[in-house]
């Protein structure tokens, strides 16, 4: 398994034996030197903020979502339990976006 940026996967996060979906956002890296994922939490809870990034109507989520670029985190491949689906490409430019406004980062430096 080496799941690719934008794709949406159930993962184990930890949390009281919680699985919920994920959206890769680490390169893809055919041979990795660690197998860790580097993802974005998705949630139900729309804060209006520019850390969330609202998806379109999905047809493997069953109800609105969003993209909590603050909960950025990593986690083994293998907490990966499967995937759900693809995110459209102008979505995921707009997650790229909103991480680089979360670490302040500025791509013309």
């Amino acid at each position: 398994m080496n799941p690719k940026p934008g794709e949406v996967w159930l993962a184990d996060l930890g949390l009281v034996a919680k699985t919920r979906p994920v959206v890769v956002v680490s390169r893809y890296d055919p041979d990795p030197p660690r197998s860790l994922v580097i993802y974005v939490p998705l949630t139900k809870q729309n804060r209006e903020s520019r850390y969330e990034v609202e998806l379109p109507k999905l047809r493997f989520l069953n109800q609105k979502s969003f993209a909590n670029v603050q909960g950025l985190g990593s986690i083994p491949q293998v907490r990966l339990e499967r995937k759900l689906g693809d995110l459209p490409p102008e979505v995921i430019y707009q997650i790229r976006q909103a991480i680089l406004f979360a670490l302040d980062l500025d791509t013309n430096t």
